[in-house]
């Protein structure tokens, strides 16, 4: 068999192997047979890999030295589809990007400062820049800390990630098809591209609360049918083309929140719903939220912006919630940069080994 070095990491509420990029092989279909044997796809258990038989905890992240000016890290993100012998490198995932910073420098890719370390990392899937401060007391990632986050037991350090030109990150506009709201399957929705390409309608509109567990939903096989079939009309018009093999767009139903909070959602990955909101999810729905006109906008109870046009956003999800920063311009209400919270975690260090066959 051959080895290949390997970090198993949490990042946020989602967890897989790192790779260091110089370690995988550079053509692209050798590369993904080499993370479908790791991860041990094609069986609902991955029970010949290292995945945990979960869309959450079937992910993978490819880490380098970036190629582009006034970047420190190149992230590629890979989701490894867990029964299907597929690799999606179409979207980001904002829960792994939280574990980049640390590992890159743990790796000796970027220095480190003290008490705190701030680096820019690319996404390559989605050619977007993203800013990470990652706490390095003494020079050191440290990963204790007193920073609780929705869906994970326990506390962690606290790791900052900023998005700072997240529109348009697939289809490389906000409002893919031009419109603030279309009618898809005659449900009213929002396509909407902000870290993430989503499609964004009312619970109401398919009859659902917006309350409900995500085993709830992924039970009911005719819902899960309907939503799928709008995704599918969705992708098309959103310009992504044939869908049926990615993962984005990613459906999002909405609804209004209870006290203290923004809006309430319910996020699929997409044939599930996720246990928490994914963060490239959760920064869409903030800025769909302080866009007027879309369906999020209608649902949601929005606080008020300082001078700055800084507000803190509320996003309940079946986990608890999560908070959003949104940073819009005063006068033209163009968002500049969207902030969350998150926390990481090294698990183990080591080697994955691939069949020969397939390396």
């Amino acid at each position: 068999m051959t080895r290949i070095p390997c970090v198993l990491m949490r990042g946020g509420t989602s967890r897989g192997p790192f790779f260091l990029s110089s370690d995988l092989p550079r053509d692209t279909a050798t590369r993904d047979a080499v993370l479908i044997s790791a991860m041990g796809s094609g069986h609902p258990l991955q029970i010949d890999g290292i995945g945990g038989g979960n869309p959450l905890t079937s992910k993978v992240a490819i880490v380098g030295p970036s190629k582009q000016r006034g970047t420190d890290i190149d992230y590629l993100f890979a989701q490894v589809n867990v029964e299907k012998a597929l690799v999606d490198t179409a979207p980001n995932c904002g829960n792994m990007l939280a574990a980049v910073g640390p590992f890159a420098i743990e790796q000796g890719l970027v220095e480190a400062s003290d008490p705190e370390t701030r680096l820019t990392i690319l996404n390559v899937n989605t050619g977007k820049r993203i800013e990470a401060t990652v706490q390095t007391p003494g020079g050191a990632v440290s990963y204790e800390g007193d920073t609780a986050i929705a869906g994970v037991p326990g506390t962690a350090a606290p790791v900052r990630l900023a998005f700072l030109d997240a529109a348009g990150s697939k289809t490389g506009k906000l409002l893919p098809t031009g419109a603030l709201r279309d009618e898809v399957q005659g449900i009213e929705v929002t396509h909407f591209d902000m870290a993430v390409a989503a499609v964004l309608a009312a619970a109401e509109s398919f009859g659902k609360t917006g309350r409900e567990s995500p085993a709830e939903l992924d039970a009911d096989r005719d819902f899960m049918a309907r939503l799928e079939a709008l995704r599918l009309e969705s992708g098309q018009m959103m310009g992504l083309g044939d869908v049926t093999n990615m993962v984005i767009p990613k459906p999002i139903l909405l609804s209004r929140p209870t006290e203290g909070a923004t809006i309430n959602a319910r996020y699929f990955m997409p044939h599930s719903c996720h246990t928490a909101v994914a963060i490239t999810g959760a920064v869409c729905i903030a800025a769909a939220c302080c866009t007027a006109g879309t369906v999020a906008y209608d649902l949601a109870a929005l606080p008020d912006a300082d001078a700055q046009g800084r507000r803190m956003l509320i996003i309940e999800h079946p986990s608890g919630r999560t908070p959003v920063e949104i940073e819009q311009d005063p006068e033209t209400g163009e968002i500049r940069r969207v902030s969350v919270i998150r926390t990481a975690r090294r698990l183990f260090d080591g080697f994955v080994h691939i069949r020969d066959k397939v390396a």
